[in-house]
């Protein structure tokens, strides 16, 4: 196994970078990465509108969004 010295103000920055990272992963939901089951981009539009919660600039971009996945279908 090898050695590596590091000025200690190095160490402290990689340190608290490390600690920040390990709560930032700790504090993911595990359903935050799920695959969606509905793939109709019309179908999801759709559902949005009903709701009546979003006007008509958001669900269009949300579209836009849809239309450039490959995962989403017409």
């Amino acid at each position: 196994m090898s050695t590596v010295t590091l000025p200690k103000i190095e160490y402290m920055s990689l340190k608290t970078r490390a600690e920040a990272f390990d709560k930032m992963v700790a504090h993911i939901n595990p359903n935050f990465f799920f695959v969606p089951t509905e793939k109709s981009r019309k179908k999801i539009i759709s559902e949005f509108s009903q709701t009546k919660l979003y006007n008509k600039k958001f669900l269009k971009s949300l579209n836009n969004g849809l239309e450039r996945s490959t995962f989403f279908t017409k």
